[in-house]
């Protein structure tokens, strides 16, 4: 991975908060098992109490609309070899079990469907070209 890894979580602000969480946390899970550099280390307080560190990148979590989550998912299929692309399709949402995710996953066009959210990792040129023009999360 480059020097300058840069991070961001794209989500759809109309979504209930409840499924804003679920959705930013489900894109942070794959963003740390693609690259678990982000924040796989650990750290000892005074006392000897040791923790696993959240994250060693700022993480910014933007607002977007469906439409133009899609389409800065357009633009980064298919994904760069250096980057992480992680999206949540809005049909994940009614599965509860990986496997039928994974079964379903296959006979879809990820490009035709609605997407809840995105996350992206890789060289700061390229997420800030992918989300410069983004508002955070309120």
């Amino acid at each position: 991975m480059p020097f300058d890894l840069r991070i961001a979580i794209i989500v759809n602000p109309d979504l209930p908060p409840g499924l804003v969480a679920n959705t930013v946390g489900a894109i942070a899970i794959g963003l740390g098992a693609r690259l678990p550099q982000l924040g796989a280390a650990r750290l000892t307080d005074a006392e000897g109490n040791t923790i696993d560190i959240s994250s060693n990148t700022p993480l910014p979590i933007l607002a977007a609309a469906p439409e133009a989550i899609a389409a800065i998912l357009g633009k980064v299929l298919p994904m760069p070899e250096n980057c992480a692309v992680v999206p949540f399709p809005a049909f994940a949402r009614a599965l509860h079990d990986y496997v039928d995710y994974e079964a379903q996953f296959p006979n879809c066009r990820l490009v035709d469907e609605p997407i809840d959210g995105l996350g992206l990792a890789g060289p700061g040129k390229w997420v800030r070209s992918l989300t410069g023009s983004l508002k955070l999360l309120r």
